[in-house]
């Protein structure tokens, strides 16, 4: 059987996981021992195993949700176009300006019929 060989990726990301549930024991187990140390030193001893097990517990759930999380936000970028995409590519249908001005606001022209705007008149405000 050949082993699959892995990524540079890959390898970044479970040296990340070790230093990360590494990170979660040892402040597990210190904290397990600062709330031992009031049974005394057998007490230090068994809150640094338990908070170092739970805090290495924690930190791989933690790990494995942020890989999750991570993955579905590459993905939803794929989705859209931001990764391998084309958001923000000038490819859309609408049709090019006639005169070069693409409005008469844009162009800086005013109506000169004289017309009121379309909103109508400003209104005094009632007392």
């Amino acid at each position: 059987m050949k082993a699959k060989k892995k990524s540079a990726k890959d390898i970044r990301t479970q040296h990340r996981h070790v230093v990360h549930e590494a990170e979660g024991v040892g402040s597990g187990a210190m904290a397990g021992a600062i709330l031992g140390a009031a049974a005394g030193p057998p007490g230090m001893v068994a809150g640094a195993v338990i908070g170092g097990i739970a805090g290495g517990i924690a930190a791989m759930a933690l790990d494995n949700d942020a890989d999750r999380e991570s993955a579905r936000t590459e993905e939803l970028d794929k989705e859209i176009g931001v990764i391998g995409g084309d958001l923000g590519a000038p490819n859309l249908k609408h049709p090019p300006a006639r005169v070069g001005a693409y409005s008469v606001a844009a162009s800086g022209a005013s109506t000169s019929t004289g017309e009121a705007p379309a909103e109508g008149p400003m209104q005094t405000p009632e007392e």
